[in-house]
């Protein structure tokens, strides 16, 4: 509730308890709420969320979400392309470690959960209401509207593939995440310019996807962010 209000996103109610409306913190930020606040009995409260441990506090409010074009054209950025990633929670976490790392947007293809889904917006610490986000995006779609671009599309695969730390990586990526199990659509397959492989230590094959994703987007960053004293490398593609 509390980051959609930082956001500026428009509410139509807000829901809290008297416990959680009784601290003098909770009565300073929604002092200036744009709409009504309404004193909730924590049980009924409860009844009506999607959490395991509800905090006392829930927002109404209407997200639209708009297709390809609510992504920006962001020359050098990082977009992800999410195919049939159906955990909301999945797709919190990686919307988060993405606005964390600065990527440019987010992409929901077929089969990936909405990012409206409670659980998913729980996860996300708020970067959903932040983040750009498509919904309803096909692979090809994205392919064509991010053309002027020039993207290079990079598929995480969890075997084969060419090692992340080893890849020259640079210019506009788009990171392309499949769901655990079924992997990558072959609309996808053929989008990619190449498989990337996160080494990791045996017994341990793979990541959760959401960590994997996080871990691919810092190296990223890591590789953008020039150290102190150096010149920012430039961006091209190898």
């Amino acid at each position: 509730m509390f980051e959609a209000l930082a956001a500026g996103v428009p509410l139509d109610a807000l829901l809290v308890t008297p416990e959680l409306l009784s601290r003098a913190e909770t009565r300073r930020l929604l002092a200036g709420a744009p709409c009504g606040v309404e004193e909730v009995e924590a049980s009924l409260l409860a009844s009506l969320m999607d959490a395991d441990t509800p905090q006392g506090a829930l927002a109404v409010a209407d997200l639209p979400r708009g297709g390809v074009t609510a992504l920006p054209h962001r020359p050098g950025g990082v977009y992800l392309f999410l195919d049939g990633i159906q955990d909301p929670g999945n797709l919190g976490a990686i919307a988060r470690a993405a606005e964390a790392a600065g990527a440019a947007g987010l992409a929901c293809g077929p089969g990936t959960a909405h990012p409206n889904h409670p659980r998913a917006l729980r996860a996300s610490a708020g970067s959903l209401l932040r983040l750009p986000v498509a919904v309803d995006v096909a692979a090809r779609e994205l392919a064509d509207y991010l053309g002027p671009l020039q993207p290079r599309w990079a598929a995480l695969v969890a075997h084969g593939g060419r090692d992340l730390y080893a890849e020259p990586l640079a210019g506009t990526i788009v990171l392309a995440l499949g769901a655990e199990g079924p992997g990558l659509s072959a609309e996808t397959e053929r989008l990619a310019d190449l498989h990337l492989r996160i080494p990791t230590q045996p017994p341990v094959e793979s990541l959760n996807v959401a960590t994997a994703a996080a871990v691919v987007l810092f190296e990223l960053r890591r590789r953008a962010t020039p150290s102190r004293g150096e010149a920012a490398p430039t961006l091209s593609l190898p």
